[in-house]
């Protein structure tokens, strides 16, 4: 009779426990299956000469970062004096993944615009944008219809990967890099990574 009054005692604290626990928890460091793999192949066209495309193979041998970052994207705005920073420190190249410049804008109704329309509008928001805030990128890359954003499994923007010299994905880190996450995250992790080779 006791147990019967007993059990939804326990279930209690087990729920709770598992509550507790997931307070602990950083929202930004959210397990990626993609974590010590090939980062997604991709070629993209490049937003500095979009008749160029860039490949993800072309930084193999490289620490690097890639960021996936939009100008409609408020938290960037807050992110990129940061990597402008980061930039400076010349400590890894930062590749810029433009993410979805116009169908993403939720005040744009892209649905029916041919997509050279869509291209041309990205690329003229997305320089514009650098040329008023400054351009931390080694490069940037058009991901238009944010096909290669899904393949890394990104949640939405700024995300940034840290991916090593034989291409890898070491580090996810979702929303937008603080100075703190720089030197407690960023610059050690590359280092370190620069140093294994």
């Amino acid at each position: 009779m006791k147990a019967k009054f007993l059990v939804p005692l326990i279930l209690f604290l087990v729920l709770a426990g598992f509550l507790a626990f997931g307070l602990t928890l950083n929202p930004r460091e959210v397990p990626s299956p993609l974590l010590d793999k090939p980062a997604p192949a991709f070629r993209l066209a490049r937003l500095d000469q979009p008749a160029q495309s860039f490949a993800l193979e072309e930084m193999r041998g490289q620490v690097w970062l890639l960021n996936v970052w939009a100008s409609w994207c408020v938290a960037c705005r807050q992110e990129h004096p940061v990597l402008v920073d980061l930039a400076k420190r010349n400590i890894a190249p930062i590749v810029g993944l433009n993410y979805k410049e116009v169908r993403g804008d939720g005040e744009i109704d892209a649905r029916d615009m041919p997509l050279d329309t869509e291209t041309g509008m990205a690329i003229e928001r997305a320089r514009g944008w650098l040329a008023a805030h400054g351009d931390p990128y080694t490069l940037s890359v058009l991901d238009i219809d944010g096909r290669v954003g899904i393949d890394f499994g990104v949640y939405g923007v700024p995300e940034t990967f840290l991916i090593d010299q034989r291409g890898n994905i070491r580090y996810k880190h979702i929303g937008p890099i603080t100075p703190e996450s720089v030197e407690k995250i960023f610059a050690p992790r590359i280092e370190e990574l620069k140093r294994a080779g």
